[in-house]
């Protein structure tokens, strides 16, 4: 949703106020063009102040990204520990996390794409607290997929990072077909995952090796 121009820049506005509509635009040029093509100017023109208020305000590009950043990050690590819940996952644990992605992320959802965006500089502070993000949420996956593995039976290591991967991309992949349906609630995103995993749990399971194709 584009964030329509406003008259951040006239005399009176609170500065907090002015500092969260910097960081509503900001994150919404990070998330739709991504870090190496985002333009400050473009920023500032759609909050309307100047390039120099935005450099008072928050300082370089890698600092307005981390602005960004931290509050996204910090925002769907807590909503996915909440739904993870602390007692090990069960089968319901994946779709309650994914509700609460699509939750978390409603109203600004190129913010996913701020938190995992490849086009940062690597080796600086934002790259660094990016992966630190990403750390973080691979380890609640790997958790939650180990749990789901031992409940079913499966204690090998091999299978429980298999499905951890599997499990990073389908959500990506999700998230990513959310955004491109905007008409989609986070509401109407959770049942249709719901009618996913049914059809999915049809799938016969591993009682010998596959029949030939053909």
């Amino acid at each position: 949703m584009a964030t329509p121009r406003s008259k951040a820049g006239t005399k009176g506005v609170p500065r907090q106020h002015r500092q969260q509509q910097i960081l509503a635009a900001a994150t919404e040029e990070f998330g739709t063009r991504g870090y190496a093509a985002a333009s400050l100017a473009a920023v500032a023109d759609r909050v309307g102040v100047t390039k120099t208020l935005l450099h008072q305000y928050f300082g370089t590009k890698e600092d307005l990204y981390l602005a960004c950043l931290v509050p996204v990050g910090d925002r769907l690590l807590d909503t996915i520990r909440t739904a993870m819940g602390g007692g090990g996952a069960t089968a319901h644990t994946p779709l309650r996390v994914l509700q609460s992605i699509f939750t978390a992320l409603e109203g600004r959802r190129e913010a996913w794409f701020v938190l995992y965006d490849t086009s940062v500089p690597a080796g600086g502070a934002a790259a660094r607290r990016a992966a630190e993000y990403w750390s973080a949420i691979d380890d609640l996956a790997a958790d939650g997929t180990a749990d789901l593995l031992r409940a079913a039976g499966s204690g090998d290591p091999l299978d429980a990072d298999a499905l951890m991967y599997v499990w990073r991309d389908l959500v990506a992949t999700l998230v990513r077909w959310w955004i491109k349906h905007p008409d989609q609630s986070p509401e109407a995103m959770t049942r249709r995952c719901a009618r996913l995993f049914a059809a999915a749990a049809l799938a016969p399971g591993p009682a010998g090796p596959p029949e030939p194709l053909g």
